[in-house]
């Protein structure tokens, strides 16, 4: 449990990375369980009140004893609220992800709500476990992100079963399916850019795995036509695995080509500061040999020396703002809707003019 003044927020944690994914109990097994018959435990998931109290009360206890999560649980089938919604996370590895953890909690106790936290890991399969996890906590909505929002089997399931959720980051254009992020193309334009403007035109860009994340991809959009614009033709990603400690063989197979990058524009900045890390360690001057930027704009890079050059994304308020928007609609407040906030260009010590 957090304590924050005087207010009392649950908390509960699950790691995607330890969540053992266990077969789904079925209705026959509640059923077997409470000693009624199927059609007994379908009315109570759908028609309660034409069931007694006792065997209403038996085929609940069953299910919970099971795990068992019907399929349509949408809100018209509770009782009544936990006051608690669901966070779905790649990982709190990654600052900017802690960072949007802090809005959500905020905002979530200055409303009265707990939050359920899960992490995936940056891993797709593990999305269903542990939007599972978070079901079986009876969350009354969720925020989550996910590796590829256009075509996610959760999201799909939350829509079938209408509830309330709210993506944070991916970006879509999909109508139902409500986002708080930046205009990550947009962003990474003005990141490119910039590095043109130094008069840099060997740019090539840094990645985590594309399968795993749409904010690359959309990432990768904005490098390849702020590289057309200037007459330049997009080069190829360097694809690092997000939680990479260690990017030296990537880093030398891309500067192995000819012409040599002369800039590197990295998808989030935990892989800029490897990145940097590692070049360092190789003899590799950043900035008086290779420019490097970086994405989120996290506070970690601001602890760097040199400060690392970076767009920057309001994370905690776009977890503020994910957590307004899914109350809101949990509440029957509001239709689901998306919001585009605004980014900005940090400036720091990891870029410099090209060096003629």
């Amino acid at each position: 449990m957090l304590m924050s003044g005087n207010q009392n927020v649950n908390v509960f944690i699950h790691s995607g990375s330890f969540f053992k994914v266990t077969k789904k109990a079925t209705i026959r097994e509640v059923a077997s369980r409470a000693k009624v018959s199927l059609a007994t435990v379908s009315r109570v998931f759908n028609e309660p009140s034409l069931v007694a109290e006792s065997t209403l009360e038996g085929v609940i206890r069953a299910a919970r004893e099971l795990n068992f999560r019907p399929n349509q649980m949408g809100r018209n089938l509770r009782t009544s609220r936990t006051r608690n919604i669901g966070v779905m996370l790649p990982t709190l590895g990654n600052m900017v992800f802690a960072e949007c953890l802090q809005g959500v909690e905020a905002a979530a106790r200055e409303r009265q709500y707990g939050i359920v936290l899960g992490t995936t890991g940056y891993r797709p399969e593990e999305e269903d476990a542990v939007s599972e996890f978070l079901l079986r906590h009876r969350v009354d909505g969720l925020v989550l992100t996910v590796a590829n929002g256009a075509k996610s089997k959760v999201l799909d399931k939350l829509d079938k079963e209408r509830i309330p959720y709210v993506l944070a980051y991916n970006q879509l254009s999909r109508p139902g399916r409500p986002t708080v992020s930046v205009d990550n193309r947009a962003a990474a334009r003005q990141a490119i850019e910039y590095l043109l403007s130094l008069g840099h035109r060997q740019i090539r860009m840094v990645a985590g795995s594309f399968k795993d994340s749409d904010r690359a991809k959309l990432r990768y959009k904005g490098y390849s036509e702020a590289m057309r614009a200037a007459g330049l033709a997009p080069q190829l990603p360097i694809e690092i695995p997000f939680l990479a400690v260690d990017a030296r063989v990537h880093l030398m197979e891309a500067l192995g080509t000819r012409p040599r990058p002369t800039a590197l524009f990295c998808s989030n900045d935990y892989l800029a500061m490897v990145v940097i890390r590692d070049l360092v360690s190789m003899g590799i001057r950043v900035p008086g040999e290779m420019s490097v930027v970086g994405f989120d704009g996290t506070q970690a890079g601001i602890l760097t020396q040199p400060v690392l050059t970076s767009v920057v994304q309001p994370s905690q308020e776009i977890g503020r703002t994910a957590i307004a928007v899914v109350i809101a609609m949990v509440e029957g407040e509001r239709s689901p809707s998306s919001a585009i906030l605004h980014h900005t260009l940090r400036v720091g010590g990891t870029t410099a003019p090209v060096v003629a």
